[in-house]
C-alpha cells in the first residue's frame, strides 16, 4: 500500500511540474525547463502510467492525444447560452451604445462615465471550456448557441489548453465554464501553407479558416499537427469567484494557467473607447494574429448583471468592428510571376478594389494545383481577402456568376523573362537558369533588401529593375561594387541618392547572421529557420561547413529544410556569389551559440551584463524597432519573450506602455526606459563580435 502511495504521489508530482512547464513554454512564453529536463520528466511519467494504466488521469500531460477519430461530433449542450455579440462598424453606433447603457444603469448626464474593459477581437473560432473540480471535462464549439459540437478531444491537443487549473489562481469553483477564441498566428499560418503548397496540398484560406478547419478535425491526431492557440476572454459560469470586474475575472483565468491577450485595457467613457479603437486598428498590422475589431465590455459585473441580455446578444458588450478585409471584384487577367527560387506564381490582374483601406489590383493564386482546385478563370468574380501587410489573394470564385465567357489559364512551358524551358518541380513550374535570369535575380535583390532582411530601404523595386536591366547587378555581389558616377545616370537617381543607397549597403556588410541567411534567399529558409541556423551554429562558415546530418539534428530543422541549405551551399554558383561578397568586405557578425544552459555557478562576468537574461520589450520604441531591439539584447547573450512572468529579469518600457509593465512592478521585475537599455547596449560595445 505504502509503494502505491508513494507511485501516486510522483505522478502528482510528475504532472504538476510538466504542467508547470507547459503554461510557461506556451502561454507565458518563459521556459522554465530546458528540453532534456522536459522529455525526462514527461518519459518517467510515460514509463509509470504505462506499468500503472489505472493510475492513468484524464488531465495527465500524456493524454493531450490519443483519443482515436471519431465519425462525427457528438452534441454538446452550453452551461449557458453561446450568444454573438452586437456589431457596429461606425462611430455613432458606438456612442449610441454608450448611451443605452447609461440609459439602462440609470446615470444622469452629471453622473461619471462607464468603465469599459476592451480588448481586440481575435478573428478565430469560438471555443468554451468547461472545467470540473479543475479539470477540463468538455470543450464545445458556439454551434447554435444552445448546443455545440463536442470537440473535447481536439481541444486538449493544444498546448495553451490547461488539462487541469494551476493552483496559483486558487482553488477553482466546482464548475467552471470559460469562453474563448481558438486561433492561429499569422506566422504559423503562413509557415503551414507554405509547406501545404510545396507538397502540392490544399491551401488554407485564411488564419480563421485554417483554425476553424483544424478544430474539427475528425482525427485529433491531425488537429495536434496544427498549429492553434487560445485566448480566454469571459467566465460564463463559475458562481461568484469573488471578483467585482471583467479585468479581473481575466486576470483570475490568468492566474489559473489559461492564455490571457495582454492588450486588454480599461478605460473610463465612450471617448476613451474610440481612442482604444483607433489606437488598436493602428496597430493591428503588427499584431502575430488577425482581429478584426475591438470587444467593449462594461466592467463591472454587478452592472452587466443589471443590463442583462436580448434573446441573443448581451446588453452590456458590443463589437466596435474595422473596416471589412474582404472584396468582391472580376479577374481581368492571369499573367505569371518568376520568384526568386524561380517558381512561377499565377497572378490574378484585377479590377481594381477597395479592400481594407487599400486599393488591390493583383492577388496571388499561389501555384498550378490551387488554381485548379479552385477553379479560377479569367473573367471570374471573385472574392478577394487582405489582412494586414499581407498579399492579398484570391478566396474563391463565385462561379454562380459566370455567363459563359470565361477563360481557362494555361501555363507557359517557357520563362517569360529569359525564354529558358520551365522544369517541372512538384506542384511548381521553376526556371532553371538561377540570376542569369532576370526576374529571378530583381526578386533576389529585392528579398535582400527587404524590411525582414537586410532592411535597405533605397533598393525599392523601380531603382532594382533600373540596376538589373542596366547591367549594374548581375549578382548580389555587384550591389557592393556600385558607386555614384555610375548610379547618376539612372533615372531619378541624384548624387544625394546615389550616396545614401551607398552608405546603407556598406551598414550591410556586418549584419547580424540571421538577418543575412534569411536575406541570401535560401529555400525554405524565412526568419524563424534563419534564427535557428544562426543559433546553432553561430557563423556563415559553420553553416556552410555543416552536413545534412548535423542541419537535420538541429531542433526545427527538417530533411526538407536540410536539404535545402545543403542545395544552396554545395551551388556552384551560390559559392561564387558568396565568394564574391566576401571579397567585397561582406562579413555576417558571428554570434555565441545558443545552448540551453542552467548552471547557475557559470561565470558571467565575461559575457556581458545581459547573458542568459530574459528580457521584454513593451511599448512604443522611438529610437529603434522592435526587432532592433531584440536583436541588440541577443547580441549581448539575452533571450528576448513575449511575455511577462517570474521568470522575466528585465522589462524595457517604452511609450504608452500598459498591463506588461504593471505585472512586471508588481513582480519586482527591474525595468529600464528605452534610453537606459541603449546606454547599457553602448557600454557593452553594441554585442559586436
Amino acid at each position: 500500500m505504502a509503494k502505491k502511495k508513494s507511485t501516486e504521489a510522483r505522478l502528482a508530482e510528475l504532472r504538476e511540474r510538466i504542467s508547470e512547464a507547459d503554461h510557461a513554454y506556451h502561454v507565458l512564453d518563459a521556459p522554465v525547463l530546458t528540453d532534456g529536463e522536459y522529455d525526462t520528466l514527461y518519459r518517467e511519467l510515460k514509463a509509470i502510467e504505462a506499468k500503472h494504466p489505472e493510475l492513468v488521469t484524464a488531465d495527465s500531460p500524456t493524454q493531450r492525444v490519443g483519443a482515436t477519430a471519431a465519425d462525427q461530433f457528438e452534441p454538446a449542450e452550453h452551461v449557458k447560452p453561446m450568444g454573438s455579440l452586437e456589431s457596429v462598424v461606425e462611430e455613432d453606433g458606438l456612442r449610441e451604445f454608450d448611451g443605452r447603457v447609461r440609459k439602462g444603469l440609470e446615470l444622469d448626464d452629471d453622473d461619471p462615465p462607464v468603465r469599459y474593459c476592451c480588448e481586440p477581437k481575435i478573428d478565430g473560432v469560438a471555443l468554451e471550456l468547461v472545467y470540473r473540480e479543475g479539470v477540463l471535462e468538455m470543450a464545445a464549439t458556439r454551434g447554435d448557441g444552445l448546443v455545440g459540437e463536442n470537440v473535447t478531444a481536439n481541444a486538449r491537443t493544444i498546448p495553451s489548453i490547461p488539462l487541469r487549473l494551476l493552483p496559483a489562481g486558487g482553488p477553482p469553483p466546482e464548475l467552471l465554464s470559460v469562453r474563448g477564441e481558438v486561433y492561429m498566428t499569422k506566422a504559423d499560418f503562413h509557415r503551414h501553407n507554405e509547406l501545404q503548397a510545396e507538397r502540392g496540398e490544399a491551401l488554407m484560406a485564411n488564419p480563421r479558416n485554417g483554425a476553424a478547419g483544424s478544430l474539427r478535425q475528425l482525427d485529433p491526431a491531425v488537429t495536434e499537427q496544427r498549429p492553434l492557440k487560445f485566448f480566454a476572454y469571459a467566465v460564463a459560469d463559475g458562481s461568484d469567484l469573488g471578483v467585482g470586474t471583467q479585468r479581473e475575472a481575466l486576470a483570475r483565468l490568468g492566474d489559473w494557467g489559461l492564455s490571457i491577450n495582454d492588450r486588454v485595457r480599461t478605460v473610463e467613457g465612450v471617448d476613451a473607447v474610440l481612442a482604444e479603437h483607433a489606437r488598436t486598428d493602428k496597430d493591428r498590422d503588427s499584431l502575430d494574429y488577425e482581429i478584426d475589431g475591438l470587444v467593449v465590455k462594461v466592467d463591472e459585473l454587478d452592472a452587466q448583471r443589471k443590463l442583462g441580455a436580448r434573446s441573443r446578444t448581451p446588453r452590456w458588450a458590443l463589437a466596435h468592428k474595422f473596416e471589412p478585409t474582404e472584396a468582391v471584384t472580376r479577374v481581368a487577367n492571369i499573367s505569371v510571376q518568376v520568384g526568386r527560387v524561380g517558381s512561377i506564381t499565377p497572378v490574378a490582374e484585377l479590377e481594381p478594389v477597395e479592400v481594407a483601406g487599400v486599393v488591390v489590383r493583383r492577388a496571388t493564386l499561389h501555384n498550378r494545383k490551387e488554381l485548379e482546385r479552385k477553379d479560377i478563370r479569367i473573367g471570374d468574380h471573385v472574392v478577394i481577402h487582405r489582412a494586414g501587410d499581407v498579399i492579398p489573394h484570391v478566396v474563391r470564385s463565385l462561379q454562380e456568376r459566370r455567363d459563359g465567357d470565361e477563360e481557362v489559364f494555361l501555363f507557359p512551358e517557357i520563362c517569360p523573362a529569359c525564354d529558358s524551358k520551365l522544369v517541372e518541380d512538384g506542384v511548381f513550374l521553376r526556371c532553371p537558369q538561377g540570376s542569369h535570369c532576370p526576374a529571378r535575380l530583381k526578386e533576389a535583390v529585392q528579398h535582400y533588401g527587404s524590411k525582414r532582411a537586410l532592411d535597405i530601404d533605397q533598393l525599392g523595386e523601380k531603382l532594382v529593375a533600373q540596376l538589373v536591366d542596366t547591367g549594374l547587378v548581375k549578382t548580389l555581389a555587384d550591389l557592393y561594387r556600385l558607386d555614384v558616377e555610375s548610379l547618376v545616370e539612372l533615372e531619378r537617381m541624384g548624387e544625394k541618392s546615389a550616396t545614401k543607397l551607398i552608405a546603407a549597403l556598406d551598414e550591410t556588410k556586418r549584419a547580424p547572421l540571421a538577418r543575412f541567411l534569411h536575406a541570401l534567399g535560401i529555400k525554405h529558409v524565412g526568419e524563424h529557420v534563419a534564427r535557428l541556423l544562426a543559433d546553432a551554429l553561430g557563423s556563415l562558415e559553420a553553416v556552410q561547413a555543416t552536413d545534412l546530418d548535423a542541419l537535420q539534428e538541429i531542433d526545427g530543422i527538417g530533411p526538407e529544410v536540410a536539404a535545402a541549405v545543403r542545395d544552396f551551399f554545395e551551388d556552384e554558383e551560390q559559392a561564387s556569389i558568396l565568394q564574391e561578397l566576401r571579397d567585397a568586405g561582406v562579413e555576417p557578425l558571428t554570434q555565441e551559440v545558443v545552448v540551453v544552459d542552467d548552471d547557475d555557478d557559470a561565470d558571467d562576468g565575461e559575457r556581458g551584463p545581459l547573458h542568459g537574461k530574459r528580457i521584454v520589450f513593451t511599448g512604443k520604441l522611438s529610437r529603434i524597432t522592435r526587432d532592433e531591439a531584440q536583436e541588440a539584447a541577443r547580441s549581448l547573450g539575452a533571450k528576448p519573450s513575449g511575455s511577462v512572468s517570474s521568470k522575466t529579469d528585465l522589462l524595457v518600457a517604452g511609450e504608452a506602455a500598459g498591463s506588461k509593465l504593471a505585472k512586471a512592478e508588481k513582480l519586482g521585475i527591474e525595468v529600464l526606459t528605452e534610453d537606459e537599455f541603449l546606454a547599457l547596449v553602448e557600454e557593452s560595445g553594441g554585442g559586436s563580435d
